[in-house]
């Protein structure tokens, strides 16, 4: 089963991730980092909110680019809702082109299926 997060503000907060193996590699990203995920079959850009001025981490990540625009309809239309989320890996620029317009092969039938390969 494929890890779930609340929409609930216009980041992800860390501890509203509920895989703590997510949540750890949310962890390791600095100030500013991008992080791609799969967001209810949406491939985006994240990125790392920076460090506050009295030092503490920012322990949130902000949507980027076009997932700026996406989560912003959907905190406002969908807040409270739960949806997966997952990190994905993309090799190039390419694939983030493809991934964007077919998120359907991206979805869990086809994580179970392909990801022993």
């Amino acid at each position: 089963m494929m890890p779930r997060v609340r929409i609930s503000d216009v980041a992800i907060w860390f501890k509203h991730v509920e895989s703590p193996d997510l949540r750890r590699r949310l962890l390791t990203l600095r100030d500013e980092e991008p992080i791609h995920l799969e967001a209810d079959g949406i491939i985006g850009r994240w990125v790392r909110m920076k460090t506050g001025k009295d030092g503490r981490p920012t322990d949130a990540i902000r949507p980027d680019g076009r997932m700026k625009d996406l989560w912003s309809v959907w905190y406002k239309t969908r807040r409270g809702e739960e949806i997966p989320v997952r990190e994905v890996t993309l090799s190039n620029g390419h694939l983030t082109v493809a991934a964007a317009q077919f998120p359907e092969w991206a979805g869990p039938e086809d994580e179970e299926a392909f990801r022993d390969l």
